[in-house]
């Protein structure tokens, strides 16, 4: 699987986990250069809370356009140590 924005790849792995709807890639996967950290937090009932980092591609951000859980609950267990993706980021094959 390979997430782009911005014409860029930003993340590329076949170890992808999908949890309603979202393909969520190993943290690793996920290219550094192009990741900026947010203050930005929510709360999901049954996986816990979710960070966030903005994404800069040719200087142009997408804020918050990557989450992951950093301490997931117990039954979000196989979100550990990944992100997922939304706001114009493309999943595909």
């Amino acid at each position: 699987m390979r997430a782009m924005w911005n014409g860029t790849v930003i993340a590329q792995s076949d170890d992808t986990v999908v949890v309603e709807g979202n393909h969520y890639f190993p943290r690793a996967a996920l290219r550094d250069d192009v990741v900026r950290p947010s203050d930005t937090h929510t709360v999901c009932p049954w996986k816990g809370t979710a960070s966030y980092y903005s994404l800069e591609v040719d200087g142009q951000v997408n804020p918050d356009a990557v989450w992951y859980y950093p301490d997931p609950k117990p039954k979000a267990a196989m979100v550990a140590d990944r992100v997922a993706f939304w706001k114009g980021v493309v999943v595909s094959e």
